[in-house]
């Protein structure tokens, strides 16, 4: 008898205790490359979920007998090895859940339901197989939980080992899935003979995708519409392998996290000439190409390169979410923790937020009074004081909400501890840069301002996010002296800018009448000195 902790349970079980309580489960893909599994923390209350742990091995089921077809018995025993491992690691983080896919090799191999029947006989494992249509579609989703889509199409390429699914998506549906028979895997076993790749092959292998990827591509020109310029976003192994060295080129160092890193197509093409002209040996020596992503790397490249050209689009974005985090969020769709995919995927950046604030421990409410103080302050002084939208005020509530996660590590210099934790976060729907200005924002909320020596600031790669973490953090520092003992003394503030006298008259409401505010009110004198110093004013504080 399989183990019940394998099998889907009933859905009035299900519902009712996934409702109410955090859940761990896993999700497993088994695809043509590698087998790669995630641990996640679902949290109904945000709704969200965070990752524990990610486990990758690769397998090549894509390596099928070229007689028949079929998975071969080896492919077959290192996959079962690979699964036996994902399970073990489940049950140790103390999954209740293990969910499971397989793909493009699974779904093409004659005995490929034999290979699924051993998993579920021999782990207890019960595996679904999804068609191309299907994993285009999880993949998508995937995508959604991590990225904020706002009001543009965005194109998903995912580059597999047997497949490459293209998606063309806006926040509200999906309105063209894809799923097209060009893999890294099974590229390279197709077509490349030679070592380094010759030119023959290499320009044969451009004709071919290109050909294979016409009808997907000439589909999503149909449905894009006159004036939309659609955003590339890119996720797996290939795109992220290119990031990596792209980044390691750039900068000598790989990114961290790489979820909205970005590449030019000039810099793409690029890459692959250099990676053409090496061998094998070469190409694994590269920083951030490992030995096997070395022996298929070039199709993939090329896979990628021509969607752009074809596309015509100058940049890809990637997102480190992709197939198994879809299939999470669609397990959590079905079960009725998400109810509004619509708001779920516009809420992206504050659930995340949220997230990071519950696993640092943050005093929510506390931190929720600083963030409306600071949102007040920047709303009335906007168009007096500074230029700054609405991109730059979702930049400041984040930061006030996260000020004081340093807490976690230690209270002494707690500010640059938050820095540090927010920098090193899985904090989804936000750039690269954007996690960069949040953690320096937060980090000068209190103690010294933004100096020369201060690296993280010094390297913000334009002196106008320099001005933005100067002037969004001076507003923060009032906003956390406005609640100096944490219990909400003060209801509400209003401010009045005076022009000629350079002078910001700052009204505080008391919450409870006979409270003189003096605690708030003497660190509010003592705090205000880098925001006067900032915004070249003086700030006068009466209480009503």
């Amino acid at each position: 008898m399989v183990n019940s902790i394998y099998k889907i349970a009933t859905e009035a079980n299900s519902a009712r205790t996934t409702r109410q309580e955090k859940q761990i489960i896993a999700a497993i893909d088994i695809g043509t490359n590698s087998i790669h599994m995630v641990v996640v923390e679902i949290e109904p209350s945000l709704p969200a979920f965070s990752i524990i742990a990610k486990e990758k091995d690769t397998v090549r089921l894509g390596d099928r007998d070229p007689d028949n077809g079929n998975l071969t018995p080896e492919a077959i025993e290192r996959s079962l090895a690979a699964l036996r491992r994902c399970k073990d690691l489940a049950l140790s983080l103390n999954a209740t859940q293990i969910i499971a896919v397989a793909t493009s090799a699974t779904r093409e191999a004659p005995n490929g339901q034999q290979f699924l029947q051993r998993i579920e006989s021999e782990l207890g494992i019960v595996v679904n197989l999804i068609s191309g249509q299907e994993e285009a579609r999880r993949i998508y989703l995937g995508v959604l939980s991590g990225m904020d889509f706002g009001e543009r199409p965005h194109i998903i390429i995912d580059i597999g080992g047997g497949s490459t699914e293209l998606v063309l998506a806006d926040i509200h549906e999906p309105r063209f899935l894809s799923s097209t028979k060009v893999g890294a895997v099974r590229l390279t076993s197709k077509f490349v003979t030679t070592d380094p790749i010759s030119e023959t092959e290499f320009n044969y292998l451009r004709a071919y995708v290109r050909g294979m990827l016409e009808r997907p591509v000439d589909e999503i020109w149909k449905n894009l519409q006159l004036n939309e310029v659609p955003r590339l976003v890119g996720t797996s192994g290939t795109i992220e392998t290119l990031a990596i060295v792209h980044a390691i080129d750039k900068q000598g160092t790989a990114p961290n996290p790489l979820h909205g890193y970005q590449i030019n197509r000039q810099d793409l093409q690029k890459i692959i000439k250099r990676l053409a002209t090496m061998t094998f040996k070469e190409r694994s020596a590269v920083p951030g190409i490992s030995d096997k992503r070395a022996e298929i790397i070039i199709p993939g490249a090329i896979i990628l390169l021509e969607v752009m050209i074809m596309l015509n689009l100058d940049s890809l974005i990637v997102c480190e979410r992709a197939l198994r985090e879809g299939m999470i969020v669609d397990w959590m769709l079905t079960h009725g923790l998400i109810s509004d995919r619509l708001r779920y995927q516009n809420e992206v950046r504050k659930r995340n937020v949220f997230k990071i604030a519950r696993k640092y421990q943050v005093n929510l409410d506390y931190s929720q009074r600083v963030a409306d103080f600071a949102l007040t302050l920047f709303d009335q002084t906007q168009g007096d004081l500074h230029q700054w939208g609405s991109s730059e005020r979702e930049l400041l509530w984040a930061a006030a909400i996260l000020h004081n996660c340093g807490l976690y590590i230690s209270h002494s210099a707690h500010h640059k501890h938050s820095y540090y934790l927010i920098r090193n976060a899985e904090m989804l729907g936000f750039t690269e840069l954007e996690l960069e200005l949040i953690a320096n924002i937060a980090r000068y909320h209190r103690k010294s301002k933004p100096k020369k020596k201060h690296e993280p600031y010094q390297k913000l790669p334009h002196k106008e996010y320099q001005l933005m973490v100067r002037q969004l953090a001076a507003i923060l520092r009032l906003a956390v002296a406005l609640d100096r003992r944490q219990k909400g003394a003060i209801a509400q503030i209003q401010s009045k800018y005076d022009k000629n006298k350079q002078q910001l008259s700052l009204y505080l409401f008391p919450s409870e009448l006979g409270d003189d505010c003096a605690l708030e009110l003497w660190n509010l004198n003592y705090k205000k000195s880098v925001f006067e110093e900032e915004y070249n004013l003086k700030l006068v504080a009466n209480l009503q």
